[in-house]
């Protein structure tokens, strides 16, 4: 079972090369990077974490910039959006996006994506609310066929463009994981569907740990027609605990990954250095 970290890296984190030197060195398999291109101040829909809006939401940097610099300062490290919100992207741009990085890092790209939760954050770009999942898979079908295709075109309700050149085209044949975050069972859904993976919270308002899930889910797999090694599974959120981890290794979990604090070296590497020894003891 592989271990990732996550981080939103601000001005006031570890920088994203930092970081990712230090996992890397450490033995982890990948960095992640989320996304919020701002946050409205007029704000209605609730975090789904509870409480207040965290700081960090507000200032968090651009993926694709600062898993650059993450590509730059590492060689083995795989480097994910955690997750790139699609429904606020253009597709052709994000498709040259996600082909440069994955390019320059020699083929270490995970494209994590997500539809959101944040309706004035989603509005804000043109996006209706209520058919942002079409348009993300509308969107992801046709960076797809931009990956895979040397005169790509995509016809839907929502996307819609003739034939087209563009390059680079990915290092990963054909293109780079879409791993496809989200609740059960419509995250889920949505993974079977058009995903080479899928990424859970563990926690969620209506169940308390998503691993009691994974049986349906790969039930679900196959009765879609694809066999569960084809959409392996990414739990988000792990936490110290080895018989957790040890469970998780057990039950076929693909990934877990470490959501850190957006601080400075001097907090974070004793975190890593204990993770990189509970990281031993389940291997």
């Amino acid at each position: 079972m592989k271990i990732g970290a996550a981080m939103f890296f601000t001005d006031y984190s570890m920088t994203p090369g930092e970081l990712a030197r230090a996992l890397e060195e450490r033995g982890f398999e990948s960095v992640w990077a989320p996304e919020h291109s701002h946050i409205p101040l007029a704000r209605v829909t609730p975090w789904p974490g509870g409480g207040e809006l965290p700081k960090m939401y507000y200032d968090v940097m651009d993926p694709f910039v600062t898993l650059t610099a993450a590509a730059m300062a590492t060689t083995r490290l795989k480097l994910g959006t955690g997750i790139c919100l699609v429904v606020q992207r253009d597709p052709i741009q994000t498709a040259k996006s996600v082909a440069s990085l994955d390019r320059i890092s020699g083929g270490r790209f995970l494209f994590g994506v997500g539809n959101g939760w944040n309706r004035e954050e989603i509005e804000n770009h043109g996006t209706a609310f209520g058919t942002r999942h079409k348009l993300a898979r509308e969107r992801i079908e046709a960076m797809q066929a931009i990956w895979t295709r040397s005169k790509p075109e995509y016809h839907g309700e929502f996307v819609n463009f003739g034939p087209m050149m563009t390059w680079p085209k990915p290092v990963q044949q054909p293109h780079p994981p879409v791993i496809v975050g989200g609740a059960f069972p419509w995250g889920a859904r949505r993974a079977i569907r058009y995903g080479n993976g899928w990424m859970p919270h563990r926690v969620r308002e209506h169940y308390a740990d998503v691993a009691a899930l994974v049986p349906q889910f790969r039930e679900m797999v196959t009765a879609a027609g694809r066999r569960p090694e084809e959409v392996p599974i990414t739990i988000w959120g792990a936490t110290e605990d080895r018989e957790a981890l040890l469970a998780d290794r057990d039950l076929g979990i693909d990934r877990v990954v470490v959501s850190l604090e957006p601080a400075k070296a001097e907090v974070i590497l004793p975190q890593l250095d204990r993770w990189a020894e509970l990281a031993r003891l389940v291997a």
